[in-house]
């Protein structure tokens, strides 16, 4: 029989293990780290892991301290919950902030892309679990990294446009990567990639079966801090030789990849409406209207973005990618898009100018002037 002394200390032990575990699942972001390998796990499951300020200051000084840590030779990124990776930026957060004047619609953008940059250019291995509901912000935390890694549960889309916003966190540079005319098609309508299909365009490196992911893990837990990037591609290489799983299956935009090159080919947004148009098929009256349902400036400079972003580094692309965040946040239509999609969720946004014909060269150039010295994002 348990003497009082020992029972009190039971029941105190009882309870400070139940305020870890409470203080763990308050905790956004969670750090961790297993032999040489460091885990960072996005830890807002009831909000699909969505990135907010707070989530990427403790990130980013995170990831600095592993890249000159001698016993950290990989860093791995997931989200907790089974439903998603990251379904985006907390953007409902920055428009209210951007009508206040709150400096959060300046800070957030900016050192998320400081943020991006970094994984961009990480010096050790970088390996993103992509799986589940990857968009918006979640690609910035993932397609820029040295390996991504998408399951069966992965969906990925930049839905940007249809939120008055545009295909940022580095879109402009990775975009425009993807064969043929992909990146403008996926960034002007929003399409939905999901399983081996994200891996099939290049956003994805690796597909793994999602019942694999913690034997994955564990094979990278056994590597040494002096691990190279070829022997954590090796083991990621095995895993995916390892999933069948659908394997059999055709890549979903397969039969329309001659009409995307064709029809997405334009310079310019009426050019592509023109093509559309004159096509007639059935495919080509399907994206015609889903892109009248976008905003018309999104678009515009979205296609811009992408076909001047060819040629550029990240950094660049950032760059003018923060200059195009602000003018958004000044503009009608991400506040409207926002309201329409996430607040009120109607589904009827309201865009100004209503088509692609009003939106003037004049305007989309202001969106890609440069902003006071003082407020550019430097890199």
């Amino acid at each position: 029989m348990l003497t009082r002394p020992l029972l009190r200390l039971k029941v105190l032990q009882k309870h400070l293990r139940m305020a870890r575990m409470s203080s763990q699942a308050e905790e956004e972001v969670l750090f961790e780290t297993k032999g040489s390998a460091a885990f960072i796990t996005l830890n807002r499951p009831k909000a699909l892991n969505a990135l907010n300020l707070s989530m990427v200051r403790k990130i980013y000084p995170q990831l600095q301290k592993w890249e000159t840590d001698s016993q950290v030779g990989l860093v791995l990124i997931k989200g907790a919950g089974g439903k998603a990776f990251c379904a985006g930026g907390d953007i409902r957060a920055v428009t209210e902030a951007g009508r206040k004047g709150d400096p959060l619609s300046q800070n957030f953008f900016k050192e998320e892309y400081i943020l991006n940059h970094k994984i961009g250019n990480y010096k050790k291995p970088y390996i993103a679990l992509i799986d589940g509901i990857t968009m918006g912000g979640g690609v910035g935390l993932s397609v820029h990294g040295m390996f991504r890694v998408a399951t069966e549960k992965t969906m990925f889309a930049m839905p940007e446009t249809a939120i008055g916003l545009f295909p940022d966190v580095g879109g402009g540079h990775f975009l425009p990567q993807l064969p043929g005319k992909m990146g403008v098609f996926l960034a002007l309508t929003g399409f939905r990639l999901k399983s081996r299909d994200v891996k099939s365009v290049g956003v994805a490196t690796h597909f793994v079966e999602a019942a694999k992911i913690p034997e994955l893990e564990e094979r990278l837990v056994r590597l040494t801090s002096a691990v190279s990037p070829a022997e954590v591609e090796a083991i990621l290489n095995d895993f995916q030789n390892q999933s069948k799983l659908d394997s059999d299956k055709e890549f979903v935009l397969q039969p329309h990849l001659a009409d995307i090159d064709r029809l997405f080919a334009g310079d310019s947004m009426e050019e592509i409406f023109t093509s559309l148009e004159k096509d007639g098929s059935p495919w080509a009256t399907k994206q015609l209207e889903t892109l009248k349902k976008m905003s018309p400036t999104s678009m515009k400079i979205s296609l811009r973005l992408l076909l001047e972003g060819k040629g550029q580094s990240l950094a660049e692309d950032l760059q003018v990618e923060y200059r195009l965040s602000q003018r958004c946040v000044e503009d009608k239509d991400f506040h409207e898009g926002v309201r329409a999609v996430l607040i009120e969720k109607d589904g009827n946004p309201k865009w100004s100018p209503d088509s692609i014909e009003k939106v003037t060269a004049e305007k989309v150039d202001y969106y890609f002037s440069p902003l006071d010295a003082k407020r550019e994002l430097t890199l």
